[in-house]
């Protein structure tokens, strides 16, 4: 914990060195975090992740984009309109006048190349139970263009299942034709993945790796240089559509220690300091200079299943883990009540499609004890992988939860990794591990068919897998009757929460971000950080 006598003395009452630059001159700012950029690229596919969401924003937007200093409804984007022509098609309207970073005017041709096989979907086709569709449109080889990496054509399938094709109507009207019915395109085109980026900067880069650490979007930053696992520099896109930027440069410092990231604001090394645990607020804000925003986003933390190992083959083991977890102890203890218990795999915003009456399992260890010895269990070890406070509050959430296992007599071992490649590995014991779900729009196929169905990322690990919830994915992402999606909703509640266990929800996460009182700043309420002219000053 931080210590007191960090905050004391001249330090902490500093003007910040922001604070003292010429009302005429446009600010450079530098924000710490604990990562930029899991992958070591800042391609918005391949890194599809939280820190990528605050990331990737800087430099990439999409058609329809999301109101940060709202409640994250869509607006208009890169797109001025959108309308339903039935319910496999979606058309809109680009806006003109918009130019990427290297100076080309945005147009409807690299709106269908940012969703093409060369950049999105390589060689895959649209797959609906279990049968492959064929693509209506023209297919090009990837290997005659620029190889993608292995997991791009996953993610994107991931995030647009049965998206056959997108068409250039004209210059600056697009068609996304759907192979199935989806109600929730509109919620995909404003999602994380469905950045629109340059052909022409794609085609000319060396290698898709070159491309993917100085990609070529419309956003009012544009990327000046990034040193993986150290920084990155964006620089202002004067010629944004949106308005001038009104900093000079943003500079994203990677700092994981959470008292040097607090200790460099204090001094006035760095503007902005995030992933601020909530027990280090009140330190902070104590002087009046600093101020910390922040609160619940849409994602939630998640301890994940590995059915295939021998202690959780039996879901009875699975089910008594979950009821061994005093979720609101975890919330008031280490969250302070900053953040709540949700009804489980969904958000508010959901609106018709949230079960209101669902809830996660009650903290019932008389139960968990009983299930555990129902199972046969003997005491073998269970490890549970994480990494050292990718996630706020990450280790210490894991050893009050290993506490609370061993409660109800399961023997559950922390094995720390290094990075997320380690935590997916399938080589060791793999049981449980650390992670996070969001919803990146407004219907649960963003995020219980994104990350569990038979597309998620837990399935394409091999982890888990489930019939009934695989037919239900479909459903849900092919049903036209609300009626029909909110019930099979419901029963993959059911599923995967209680019957065989796949995940069990902790709480809603929630992220704070500490800065000087004096910069005009409000933080938005997701992951994503706004700098745009209409959020400063």
């Amino acid at each position: 914990m931080l210590r007191r006598s960090l905050l004391s003395g001249a330090t902490a009452l500093a003007l910040p060195r922001i604070g003292r630059a010429q009302p005429a001159q446009r600010p450079a700012i530098t924000i710490a975090v604990q990562k930029i950029a899991n992958s070591n690229s800042l391609d918005d596919l391949r890194e599809q992740s939280n820190v990528g969401t605050r990331m990737n924003t800087f430099f990439v937007e999409r058609l329809i984009d999301l109101d940060y200093q709202g409640v994250l409804d869509q607006k208009p984007g890169l797109a001025t309109a959108w309308r339903r022509i039935d319910e496999r098609t979606v058309e809109l309207d680009l806006r003109r006048g918009v130019r990427f970073h290297n100076g080309d005017e945005l147009t409807a041709e690299d709106v269908a190349f940012s969703f093409g096989p060369q950049r999105m979907m390589g060689e895959t086709r649209p797959t609906v139970q279990g049968r492959t569709l064929p693509l209506t449109g023209p297919l090009v080889t990837t290997a005659r263009v620029k190889q993608l990496p292995a997991e791009v054509p996953p993610v994107a399938r991931r995030l647009w299942p049965a998206l056959d094709r997108v068409d250039a109507v004209d210059r600056y009207t697009v068609r996304f034709v759907n192979a199935t019915p989806d109600l929730a395109m509109e919620g995909r085109i404003s999602g994380r993945g469905s950045g629109i980026v340059s052909r022409r900067a794609f085609d000319e880069a060396e290698s898709w790796l070159d491309y993917s650490r100085s990609p070529v979007g419309t956003g009012p930053y544009r990327v000046a240089q990034y040193r993986p696992d150290v920084s990155l520099l964006l620089e202002a896109h004067d010629d944004y559509w949106g308005g001038r930027p009104p900093l000079r440069s943003v500079r994203l410092v990677e700092v994981p220690e959470v008292p040097a990231r607090v200790a460099g604001l204090l001094a006035g090394e760095y503007q902005f300091a995030c992933d601020i645990p909530p027990d280090q607020i009140s330190d902070i804000e104590r002087s009046g200079v600093f101020e910390v925003q922040g609160g619940t986003i849409p994602n939630h933390r998640l301890t994940v299943f590995d059915k295939n190992h021998p202690q959780l083959r039996d879901p009875r083991i699975r089910q008594a883990m979950t009821h061994a977890i005093d979720r609101q102890g975890i919330v008031d203890s280490l969250w302070a009540g900053r953040t709540r218990v949700p009804r489980g795999l969904q958000w508010d915003f959901y609106g018709d499609m949230l079960m209101a009456d669902w809830t996660v399992p009650p903290f019932d260890l008389d139960r968990a004890r009983a299930l555990v010895k129902a199972a046969g269990y003997k005491g073998d070890p269970i490890p549970y992988r994480l990494l050292n406070n990718y996630y706020t509050n990450q280790v210490p959430t894991a050893q009050v939860l290993v506490e609370m296992w061993q409660q109800a007599g399961l023997n559950v071992e922390i094995a720390m990794k290094e990075n997320w490649s380690q935590i997916f590995e399938r080589t060791g014991a793999r049981a449980t591990r650390d992670w996070s779900n969001s919803a990146t729009f407004n219907d649960p196929v963003s995020s219980i068919v994104s990350q569990h169905g038979p597309n998620g990322e837990q399935q394409q690990y091999g982890e888990w897998t489930n019939e009934e919830m695989n037919r239900l994915s479909v459903e849900l992402e092919t049903g036209t009757d609300r009626g029909r999606r909110k019930a099979a909703f419901a029963r993959m509640l059911q599923i995967c929460e209680r019957e065989d266990p796949a995940y069990t929800v902790l709480h809603q996460n929630a992220t704070f971000t500490a800065k000087p009182r004096a910069l005009r700043w409000r933080a938005a309420p997701t992951f994503a950080m706004d700098f745009r002219a209409a959020n400063w000053g």
